[in-house]
């Protein structure tokens, strides 16, 4: 089967999630090849680790990261080379390209997908469903196939093999993917890194009683060399911003490390984070839902517990 991975890229840098679904479709044992779009596409194919070829458009008309002409670069790339799969890591970006580029082809598009896999010889999709509680497979009819993954669903790990061959692409755009402009491009500043790439997040929910209390999530997660992330609730309250909230209506992570501060782990919160490697949760109720998948639990006040915590990470950081 042959398979071809959209590697979204901004700033520079390739997306985590893309590469982590790159790192997938490499283990599969077929051969997969890339694409990156943008300026900065011939400098970034080298980092494609585990792709055979790694197609590069960076044209001058292809810089806004605007997903109409991307359709049309991966449009031309998957009919003049005849690939059967063509995967996407979710974003904003990558569903409308990969929701664009299904139409265009008139093909198969399964969504919200946490892993694929190889089953005599054909490619099944697992998707949760009933609010996360079970995975069912997922198929397509006929090629080609595109998947969208879940943010967090797979590891950006070492692949193996050396550089990719890289090949130069130019695609003569469709009049409709020129009309729309980037007239700005406003980015929120931040010291640490993105939820969504972070290896330690800090979350805090209602729990940590009024908006001015988050200020124990961004200490604690400054200590810890984290992220800050929120819970719904928190969000629709304007206690913290949209950009950092967690969960079924927010965004998908699965970092290393996931401390909850006053959360109370309803399963919409849950689906957003269940995925994490290590989860300690901190929350005066005894009996909250966020006990019952926490790897450590700690039964008390957020407000006297993170100061000492928090104080502890710096000693031990110093020493």
């Amino acid at each position: 089967m042959s398979t071809l991975v959209f590697l979204e890229q901004h700033g520079g840098e390739l997306q985590k999630g893309s590469l982590g679904v790159l790192a997938k479709a490499a283990s599969l044992g077929d051969t997969v090849d890339a694409v990156i779009v943008g300026e900065d596409a011939r400098s970034l194919a080298a980092k494609a680790a585990g792709a055979s070829k790694v197609y590069v458009a960076g044209d001058e008309a292809l810089e806004q990261p605007l997903p109409q002409p991307r359709v049309d670069v991966l449009a031309a790339i998957v009919r003049d080379n005849g690939y059967e799969t063509v995967l996407f890591a979710n974003s904003v970006l990558a569903a409308d390209v990969a929701a664009g580029l299904a139409a265009r082809l008139d093909a198969g598009l399964n969504w919200d997908l946490v892993d694929i896999e190889s089953r005599d010889g054909t490619l099944v999709g697992k998707r949760p469903a009933l609010q996360d509680t079970v995975l069912v497979d997922v198929g397509w009819r006929s090629t080609p196939r595109l998947a969208l993954f879940r943010a967090g669903s797979f590891d950006a790990g070492e692949a193996a093999g050396g550089e990719p061959q890289v090949e130069e692409v130019s695609v003569e755009l469709q009049e409709h993917s020129t009309g729309a402009k980037l007239v700005g491009h406003e980015q929120e500043q931040s010291a640490g890194p993105s939820i969504e790439d972070a290896d330690i997040i800090v979350a805090g929910g209602r729990g940590l009683g009024a908006p001015e209390s988050f200020t124990l999530a961004e200490e604690l997660a400054g200590a810890l060399g984290g992220a800050v992330g929120a819970t719904r609730a928190v969000v629709d309250a304007g206690w913290y911003p949209y950009s950092a909230q967690i969960g079924q209506t927010g965004k998908v992570v699965s970092p290393k490390l996931y401390v909850a501060l006053g959360i109370s782990g309803a399963i919409q919160h849950k689906v957003g984070m269940q995925s994490s490697n290590v989860i300690v949760a901190i929350n005066k109720d005894p009996n909250a839902p966020i006990f019952e998948f926490s790897d450590l639990g700690v039964v008390g006040d957020v407000h006297e517990i993170v100061p000492k915590l928090t104080e502890l990470v710096k000693q031990r950081k110093a020493g």
